[in-house]
């Protein structure tokens, strides 16, 4: 599998606005679902054969923390394929690997079903908030286990899993997806109320159940799971990223251009649809498609809320449409605290926002110009990106080994629908 190489902290972007993206961009799988299906394997007793897997450098740091748990992972360096066989898992996982990556909590779940017990590192990834595992360790808990804490790492030990009633504080997805792959292994029903229902988790549980497990309500707040003695092999299409979807028709739309969205499930994307055309941009949906054609923006309103909701994930790109668009909109952000850090590198380039709290308001339209940005996380540096595209002049964008984490083939991409836009090594773009 061909990614760039992780870390590549010294890359930039250098983006040169003012070119309407035109043409046809076909989607990866979901990076939100691949590595919790990864993670998945860890339960099956057979062979687990991913496709649409993304390009991105988040899948090699998970193969190696699944390596460190003695999984055998082959990822197809020709194609988006990786094969995964876990014959004899171990319960401690390499504390370098698992802190690269924050899906490697993933493995906690799995393993405790699987062996009985799991021993992780506390994980890594994007610094956008408190991304707290409490709700992770209560339900096991619950089901019968035991924490065990030391420095930096957490412990879980269960002599055997039961089935029990969970209802988390809050819909987590981390939660959800590690409580419904323990209780698949658990001894008796597990109830999950006011579980997570994104579409990475239906399709994590779609595929665990054609390894042989036993899920009810998939979709809904209410997952009922009946523990199986085994799960099997299994070949599996990972579904379509709706974060990079809505990454992309943004950014036809910000740019005046036309652009259609292949490899899509629209019903993914209800609701960042309803805004988008609420705020004057034409969306044509077909069957896997979509088709983002620019109109007169307005302003609007968003909240961002679990899913069904508007994405957090979304909100940043959505942020830089606003900009442009003719009046005042508000953004409310519920799900991370930090979410708003990348507000102050669009200010620097002329956007006119104010944040108060959980909520800021975008004034526009704005003439943004070009800057140097910091990519803080996956999301703020293709948000910096699409900025790019629309500002005056040059816009570098540090840190992108972020964006690697969560695009697959991103430049070229943009490239393909007429963005002008390069990766080059930091000194090349001070030079």
């Amino acid at each position: 599998m061909n990614v760039t190489p992780h870390p590549a902290p010294t890359d930039r972007f250098v983006v040169r606005g003012g070119h309407p993206l035109r043409g046809t961009v076909r989607l990866s799988g979901a990076k939100n679902s691949a590595l919790k299906l990864m993670a998945a394997s860890l339960l099956s007793e057979g062979t687990v054969e991913l496709t649409a897997v993304p390009r991105i450098a988040d899948v090699p740091v998970m193969a190696d923390v699944l390596r460190g748990l003695g999984v055998e992972v082959e990822l197809d360096p020709a194609g988006e394929t990786a094969r995964l066989r876990a014959d004899d898992p171990a319960w401690h996982a390499p504390a370098d690997a698992v802190s690269r990556i924050r899906a490697s909590i993933s493995c906690l779940g799995p393993l405790v079903g699987r062996t009985g017990r799991a021993r992780l590192a506390l994980p890594g990834g994007d610094r956008i908030g408190a991304r707290a595992i409490d709700l992770h360790l209560r339900g096991l808990q619950a089901m019968g286990a035991t924490v065990v804490e030391h420095p930096g790492e957490v412990e879980v030990l269960a002599d055997g899993l039961h089935g029990a009633a969970i209802t988390l504080d809050f819909p987590s997805v981390g939660a959800t997806e590690n409580l419904v792959m323990a209780a698949t292994r658990a001894d008796g029903a597990t109830l999950i109320e006011n579980a997570a229902r994104e579409p990475e988790i239906q399709d994590l549980c779609r595929m665990l159940v054609a390894m042989g497990a036993r899920i009810d309500g998939i979709g809904s707040p209410n997952l009922e799971i009946e523990g199986v003695d085994r799960l099997g092999s299994v070949t599996w299409e990972t579904c379509p990223d709706r974060i990079e979807a809505g990454t992309y028709a943004m950014a036809a739309a910000l740019t005046g251009g036309d652009v259609v969205i292949e490899r899509v499930r629209p019903t993914d994307l209800t609701l960042p649809l309803i805004k988008l055309r609420a705020a004057g941009v034409i969306v044509e949906e077909g069957a896997d498609s979509l088709r983002i054609k620019a109109g007169d923006l307005e302003a609007v309103d968003v909240v961002t809320l679990p899913y069904p909701g508007f994405p957090t994930d979304l909100q940043p790109q959505l942020m830089v449409l606003l900009t442009q668009a003719q009046g005042t909109s508000r953004c409310t952000e519920n799900v991370f605290e930090s979410r708003f850090s990348f507000v102050q590198e669009l200010v620097r380039m002329g956007a006119d926002i104010e944040v108060d709290g959980h909520h800021a308001w975008i004034r526009g339209p704005v003439r943004l110009h070009g800057t140097t940005l910091a990519g803080l996380d996956v999301r703020a540096g293709a948000a910096g990106t699409l900025a790019g595209l629309v500002a005056s002049g040059e816009t570098i964008v540090r840190d992108v080994h972020h964006v690697d984490r969560g695009y697959a083939d991103f430049v070229p991409r943009l490239r393909s629908i007429g963005a002008d836009v390069e990766r080059v090594p930091t000194d090349a773009a001070d030079a």
